[in-house]
Protein backbone atom coordinates (compact mmCIF):
# COMPACT_ATOMS: atom_id res chain seq x y z
CA UNK A 1 0.00 0.00 0.00
CA UNK A 2 1.23 3.50 -0.73
CA UNK A 3 0.03 6.63 -0.14
CA UNK A 4 0.68 10.38 -2.21
CA UNK A 5 1.96 12.66 0.85
CA UNK A 6 1.10 16.35 -0.59
CA UNK A 7 -2.62 16.37 -1.29
CA UNK A 8 -3.81 18.41 -4.38
CA UNK A 9 -6.26 21.49 -4.34
CA UNK A 10 -8.97 22.43 -6.69
CA UNK A 11 -12.08 24.83 -6.63
CA UNK A 12 -15.16 24.81 -8.09
CA UNK A 13 -18.14 27.83 -7.91
CA UNK A 14 -21.47 25.78 -7.18
CA UNK A 15 -23.59 26.16 -10.33
CA UNK A 16 -27.43 26.96 -10.13
CA UNK A 17 -27.85 23.73 -12.10
CA UNK A 18 -26.01 21.89 -9.12
CA UNK A 19 -28.93 22.20 -6.84
CA UNK A 20 -32.14 21.15 -6.04
CA UNK A 21 -35.52 22.24 -4.81
CA UNK A 22 -33.85 23.19 -1.24
CA UNK A 23 -31.28 25.18 -3.19
CA UNK A 24 -28.32 22.93 -1.56
CA UNK A 25 -26.31 20.96 -3.98
CA UNK A 26 -28.05 17.76 -4.88
CA UNK A 27 -26.18 14.80 -3.59
CA UNK A 28 -25.37 13.25 -7.03
CA UNK A 29 -23.28 16.04 -7.85
CA UNK A 30 -20.76 15.38 -5.53
CA UNK A 31 -20.04 12.52 -7.68
CA UNK A 32 -19.31 15.08 -10.69
CA UNK A 33 -17.11 17.70 -8.76
CA UNK A 34 -15.53 14.03 -7.72
CA UNK A 35 -14.32 13.56 -11.31
CA UNK A 36 -13.61 16.68 -12.39
CA UNK A 37 -11.43 17.08 -9.64
CA UNK A 38 -9.53 13.18 -10.30
CA UNK A 39 -9.16 14.87 -14.10
CA UNK A 40 -7.51 17.76 -12.63
CA UNK A 41 -5.53 15.82 -9.85
CA UNK A 42 -3.96 13.26 -13.33
CA UNK A 43 -3.85 15.92 -15.68
CA UNK A 44 -1.66 18.10 -12.78
CA UNK A 45 0.58 14.73 -13.02
CA UNK A 46 1.18 14.63 -17.26
CA UNK A 47 -1.90 11.65 -16.43
CA UNK A 48 -5.29 11.26 -17.95
CA UNK A 49 -8.14 8.77 -17.17
CA UNK A 50 -7.94 7.83 -20.62
CA UNK A 51 -4.81 7.50 -22.48
CA UNK A 52 -3.69 6.25 -25.43
CA UNK A 53 -0.48 3.88 -25.91
CA UNK A 54 2.16 3.95 -28.61
CA UNK A 55 0.65 0.68 -30.23
CA UNK A 56 -3.17 2.79 -30.15
CA UNK A 57 -4.70 0.66 -27.40
CA UNK A 58 -6.10 2.47 -24.37
CA UNK A 59 -5.23 2.66 -21.10
CA UNK A 60 -8.16 3.95 -18.99
CA UNK A 61 -8.96 3.91 -15.03
CA UNK A 62 -12.73 2.66 -15.09
CA UNK A 63 -14.25 2.70 -11.56
CA UNK A 64 -15.21 0.07 -9.59
CA UNK A 65 -16.42 2.23 -6.02
CA UNK A 66 -17.43 5.33 -5.35
CA UNK A 67 -18.77 6.08 -2.16
CA UNK A 68 -19.67 10.11 -0.35
CA UNK A 69 -20.75 11.00 3.19
CA UNK A 70 -22.41 14.56 3.41
CA UNK A 71 -21.85 16.44 6.37
CA UNK A 72 -22.83 20.29 5.66
CA UNK A 73 -24.43 21.75 2.38
CA UNK A 74 -23.35 23.56 -0.26
CA UNK A 75 -25.73 26.29 -1.95
CA UNK A 76 -25.59 28.05 -4.96
CA UNK A 77 -22.68 30.03 -5.87
CA UNK A 78 -20.54 28.76 -2.78
CA UNK A 79 -17.01 27.85 -3.24
CA UNK A 80 -16.03 24.53 -2.97
CA UNK A 81 -12.20 23.27 -2.65
CA UNK A 82 -11.65 20.04 -3.38
CA UNK A 83 -8.68 18.06 -1.92
CA UNK A 84 -7.52 15.48 -3.11
CA UNK A 85 -5.19 12.22 -1.83
CA UNK A 86 -4.13 8.99 -3.19
CA UNK A 87 -5.17 6.85 -0.39
CA UNK A 88 -3.94 3.97 -1.54
CA UNK A 89 -2.19 1.99 -4.70
CA UNK A 90 -2.87 -1.47 -4.97
CA UNK A 91 -1.27 -4.20 -7.80
CA UNK A 92 -4.09 -2.72 -10.26
CA UNK A 93 -6.11 -0.15 -8.45
CA UNK A 94 -6.05 3.44 -6.96
CA UNK A 95 -8.24 4.82 -4.31
CA UNK A 96 -8.65 8.24 -4.29
CA UNK A 97 -9.90 10.23 -1.04
CA UNK A 98 -11.59 13.63 -1.82
CA UNK A 99 -12.15 16.03 0.99
CA UNK A 100 -14.88 18.93 0.44
CA UNK A 101 -14.38 21.93 2.10
CA UNK A 102 -16.41 25.30 2.41
CA UNK A 103 -14.31 28.30 3.82
CA UNK A 104 -12.02 25.92 5.39
CA UNK A 105 -15.01 23.36 7.15
CA UNK A 106 -15.22 20.39 5.83
CA UNK A 107 -18.87 19.65 4.51
CA UNK A 108 -18.13 15.86 2.45
CA UNK A 109 -15.64 13.20 2.12
CA UNK A 110 -15.54 10.94 -0.94
CA UNK A 111 -13.69 7.84 -2.12
CA UNK A 112 -12.94 6.67 -5.77
CA UNK A 113 -11.51 3.02 -6.37
CA UNK A 114 -10.29 2.61 -10.22
CA UNK A 115 -8.70 -0.27 -11.53
CA UNK A 116 -6.31 0.37 -14.39
CA UNK A 117 -7.23 -1.41 -17.79
CA UNK A 118 -6.57 -1.73 -21.03
CA UNK A 119 -8.32 -2.36 -24.33
CA UNK A 120 -8.07 -5.42 -26.03
CA UNK A 121 -8.04 -5.92 -29.90
CA UNK A 122 -11.45 -7.22 -29.47
CA UNK A 123 -12.32 -4.03 -27.64
CA UNK A 124 -12.66 -5.58 -24.29
CA UNK A 125 -11.38 -4.15 -20.78
CA UNK A 126 -8.37 -6.62 -19.57
CA UNK A 127 -7.10 -4.97 -15.99
CA UNK A 128 -3.55 -4.76 -15.90
CA UNK A 129 -0.56 -4.17 -12.98
CA UNK A 130 -0.22 0.25 -13.18
CA UNK A 131 2.21 0.58 -15.35
CA UNK A 132 6.00 1.76 -13.10
CA UNK A 133 6.04 5.74 -15.02
CA UNK A 134 2.05 5.77 -13.79
CA UNK A 135 2.62 4.35 -10.33
CA UNK A 136 5.72 6.68 -9.94
CA UNK A 137 3.37 9.84 -10.46
CA UNK A 138 0.83 8.88 -9.14
CA UNK A 139 3.21 8.32 -5.85
CA UNK A 140 4.28 11.66 -5.87
CA UNK A 141 8.06 10.92 -7.43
Amino acid sequence: MTTMTTPFRTRRRVEFVDTDTAGIVHFSNFFRYMEAAEVDFLQSLGLSVSMQTADGRWIGFPRVSATCDYIKPAKFLDIVEVVVKVEKIGGKSVTYEFDFEKQGELIARGRITAVCCMTTPDHKLESLEIPADIRRKLQGE
